[in-house]
């Protein structure tokens, strides 16, 4: 399964010293919401993530504040591809291990 959206960057208002996520839009967090995965910690889903020509393994987390899940943008990503705050990022997302 790969989802594919846009949603713009933002700021964790709580640590703002380098915390940024994109949300994944509500269909798409439904969509991950309903897959049969064993738990994990805090409700993460392991995926692979690729936003421009930078791919890379991390976990998206369900978030009651945003309404679906986040997933964490490294600065080694956000440098790479030129992502300022409130920039709208293209995120290709696929689950690992179904």
């Amino acid at each position: 399964m790969r989802l594919t959206f846009s949603a713009p960057l933002w700021q964790w208002q709580v640590r703002t010293d380098s915390w940024w996520f994109v949300t994944v839009p509500p269909e798409e967090s439904d969509t991950l919401a309903d897959l049969p995965l064993p738990p994990r910690g805090f409700g993460s889903i392991k995926v692979t993530v690729t936003v421009g020509a930078t791919t890379w393994s991390t976990s998206v987390f369900p978030s009651d504040e945003q309404r679906g899940y986040v997933l964490p943008m490294k600065k080694a990503v956000r440098v790479a591809e030129g992502l300022g705050p409130g920039a709208t990022v293209r995120v290709t997302l696929e689950p690992v291990g179904l």
